[in-house]
């Protein structure tokens, strides 16, 4: 089955850091735009940072000098894994985090092809 795998997350104090991956399978991450979205309760996924097949990055302001978009295009599987390094976390960005693939973009909006099954990320004292 295709899809991406999501590891990472947990409860972490303010100023802390953790590392959101997201590992494909059954496909070739490498021809893909990999999208970070999150979803706080009551509110809109929004996005968070995306990185292209090419490595153009781009970042939402909210979290632009904190975290930090990268990928592998090989991995341990050899379909490509994903990163998100989220550092100096704050309250608000508590949320389920969620990666996502497209073939032909991406961007902010969230129209990917494909998602991860989101991953819990709390920032608490």
């Amino acid at each position: 089955q295709l899809q991406l795998v999501q590891s990472g997350g947990g409860l972490v104090q303010p100023g802390g850091s953790l590392r959101l991956s997201c590992a494909a399978s059954l496909f070739y991450l490498e021809d893909y735009t990999i999208g970070w979205f999150r979803q706080a309760p009551g509110k809109a996924r929004e996005g968070v940072a995306w990185i292209s097949s090419s490595g153009d990055t781009n970042y939402a302001d909210s979290v632009k000098g904190r975290f930090t978009i990268s990928r592998d295009n090989a991995g341990n599987t050899g379909y490509g894994v994903g990163y998100l390094q989220m550092n100096n976390l704050k309250p608000e960005d508590t949320a389920v985090y969620y990666c996502a693939a497209d073939q032909l973009g991406g961007g902010f909006t969230p129209d990917y092809d494909y998602w991860g099954q989101g991953t819990q990320v709390t920032v608490s004292s």
